[in-house]
């Protein structure tokens, strides 16, 4: 241990030295608004010296970087993280945890070392911002030239663009809405389950209670290299072109393909690793790759970033002349999982195995160009994290738990952590360490490559370990926005800042409150719910009211979900019903296979209330709503009605009810 202390310490040493000889870099980065019109609509953006991405910021090795970052944002705070950078724990930018926000009007003064080389980024860790444009490159040269030699090199940064407002972006999200889904025309069906070939598929995954495969959260308007939908870069006809490509994007996993052929890779999150020749590369958000690019003697050379939902695509071109254009990649199989699973790399799968039509992430054939073994006398701790999440409630989390349920991961300085990961849901999660670099253990042993930043597929495994040789706290997170703003994160702590010591975290902003709300009104009745909604509670009021009759039943309900299957509920129930008084109840909702669920409540009265509720999505927009429900008091009632989604608020609907009969009309959701 001894010898570790000093290594560290002889590392922090070179590291000053080889500031004191290098240059002081400044920048000034001022964030503002900025309208543009992307698609055609003017919406309100947010830039880094009025451009989207922001400045490429460009250091040496040794280099110390003065970065003045003005906010001139009308209300709101912000601050900037430096991603990949090793630097001092209070440069960090992340707040409340390292880094102070900036108010608005104000400025902050970041001050460190430029210890490594590589292609790194910039971007806000404040709110959903990074989604509203504030993001930007960052490379680090090397003292000595490393790798293949190359005629050009160029910056590409992939991003992702809403119309909306991020934050509604998040409330349609946590209302557990599936529109973003329809629109992408990614949404599940029963008749595009019997077009693939795939009812029993379709019926055997609800029967296990398995949502519908989700591969991306969002429905964006435009994919962006460099903020544009389509983007020429300079180079020539022969030459070898390295692109430093950076997945800036908050919530999508981009294949980066070529007319020119294979890529080759030479860097992965800015550590060179020894050339590797892939197809189609798929990067996670966060994750940033050098690759080479051999251009023909002639010809204009699309390198494509396409969607990983297949819902659009950013283009770059190289070289002059005719076009030739990148091959479009497969669409996703929305019903099967074989196409996924053939991606998932196997241990003693020979690494020249051909890939498949859609691959995974090209871990097994990363290899370090020099040893990155840890020291052998470091103490070694396993830690296991379940990537855990629900889709219905867009709750994320590590074993079951948000970060404001579990906040800490506590390590000790000069311990060797190993974090293993088991993916139990049906996304890609982009896993993201802050101040670190870690060893990803992909089968190449002492030449496991250095990275900081892992995609762990669905149904997966991955696993890394680091050394840790840092002081203060880390945020560890999922790197896809909204389900870091959910709750997948957590905080690696070094345990010698004291054993009451607490992480300082915006505890308010986390699982917030959201109004939402489902109503229709029919020829015959109205009838709907509106209220709050967080992770695990609802508030709501529900109510059922028939226009001829007059009569009516209220509810407020409390609900607290306990888990996919299981909630409890508490409320009070007002109506003027024949025969019945205003009274209180408690009860319990479970889930069945088939995604049915079933309801059972007591109320004060001795009358207990039963219900079966079933939507089958018949088509991409058409479901088919059923509820079945029997009280001791009025006993039975059921409905049958066919909804169609005509956009994200409106749905036209219409069926039969036991107690109203037939009725048509509209449905509203907020």
């Amino acid at each position: 241990m001894k010898k570790l202390i000093l290594i560290s310490t002889l590392g922090v040493w070179l590291s000053c030295a080889a500031a004191a000889h290098g240059a002081v870099v400044n920048y000034d980065l001022t964030i503002s608004e900025k309208i543009i019109a992307p698609e055609g609509k003017r919406v309100i953006a947010l830039a880094i010296n009025d451009s989207i991405p922001g400045p490429t910021l460009r250091f040496r090795v040794g280099d110390t970087a003065r970065i003045r970052v003005h906010n001139r944002l009308p209300k709101e705070a912000t601050i900037l993280h430096w991603h990949g950078l090793l630097l001092p724990n209070a440069q960090d930018g992340v707040a409340p945890l390292t880094t102070p926000a900036i108010p608005a009007g104000k400025y902050f003064d970041y001050e460190f070392p430029l210890t490594h080389a590589g292609t790194f980024w910039y971007h806000s860790h404040k709110g959903l911002q990074e989604q509203r444009g504030l993001y930007g490159a960052i490379v680090v040269e090397p003292t000595e030239a490393v790798g293949p030699p190359v005629d050009r090199e160029h910056v590409v940064v992939l991003s992702d663009w809403t119309n909306e407002d991020p934050n509604e972006v998040m409330r349609t999200l946590l209302r557990g809405d599936e529109w973003y889904a329809i629109r992408k025309g990614n949404m599940q069906s029963i008749w595009g389950a019997h077009k693939a070939g795939a009812l029993g598929e379709y019926f055997s995954r609800e029967w296990t209670r398995m949502p519908p495969m989700d591969i991306s959260d969002v429905a964006y308007d435009a994919f962006w290299a460099n903020g544009k939908k389509r983007m020429p870069l300079d180079s020539k006809g022969g030459e070898r072109v390295k692109l430093r490509l950076i997945n800036a994007g908050a919530s999508t996993y981009f294949y980066v393909h070529s007319a020119t052929g294979p890529l080759t890779i030479v860097a992965a999150d800015g550590q060179n690793v020894e050339p590797v020749k892939v197809n189609r590369l798929l990067m996670g958000m966060g994750e940033t790759y050098d690759v080479i690019v051999t251009l023909p003697a002639s010809g204009r050379y699309e390198v494509r970033a396409t969607a990983q939902d297949g819902s659009g695509h950013a283009s770059i071109f190289l070289g002059a002349g005719a076009e030739h254009l990148a091959k479009n990649i497969p669409k996703p199989d929305l019903y099967s999982m074989d196409w996924m699973l053939a991606g998932l790399e196997k241990d003693d799968e020979p690494l020249d195995t051909p890939e498949p039509p859609r691959p995974l992430s090209p871990y097994r054939k990363l290899r370090a160009l020099a040893s990155t073994k840890l020291p052998v006398d470091a103490p070694v701790r396993e830690i296991e994290l379940r990537l855990t999440g629900n889709m219905q409630r867009y709750m994320w989390s590590f074993n079951g738990k948000m970060i404001k349920e579990e906040s800490t991961i506590r390590v000790k300085r000069g311990e060797v952590l190993r974090m293993k990961f088991i993916n139990d849901t049906m996304m890609h999660h982009p896993l993201h360490l802050h101040g670190h670099f870690f060893r990803l253990l992909n089968g190449q042993g002492d030449f496991a490559p250095l990275k900081h930043t892992v995609d762990v597929p669905p149904m997966a495994r991955a696993a890394i370990e680091f050394l840790a040789n840092e002081q203060g706290d880390w945020i560890f997170h999922c790197h896809l926005l909204y389900h870091m703003k959910a709750g997948m994160s957590r905080v690696i702590s070094y345990d010698d800042q004291g054993a009451d010591h607490k992480p300082k975290l915006d505890y308010q902003s986390m699982n917030p409150w959201t109004f939402n709300m489902d109503a229709t009104a029919q020829t015959n009745f109205s009838e709907g719910r509106a209220g709050w909604r967080n992770a695990r509670n609802n508030l709501d009021f529900t109510w059922d009211y028939e226009f001829e009759e007059k009569e009516y039943e209220m509810d407020v309900v409390l609900k607290y979900f306990h888990n996919h299957n299981w909630s409890s509920l508490y409320g009070y129930r007002f109506t003027n019903e024949h025969d019945a008084k205003d009274r209180a109840f408690a009860g319990a909702q479970y889930r069945l296979p088939l995604m049915a669920y079933n309801r059972l409540t007591v109320d004060s009265e001795g009358d207990f209330r039963t219900g079966l509720a079933k939507s089958l999505q018949l088509t991409q927009r058409l479901s088919l709503e059923n509820e079945l429900e029997y009280d001791t008091h009025s006993d039975w009632e059921w409905r049958a009605g066919l909804e169609y989604r005509l956009n994200k608020r409106w749905s036209i609907t219409g069926g039969y009810h036991s107690d109203h009969a037939f009725g048509l009309g509209l449905n509203f959701k907020w």
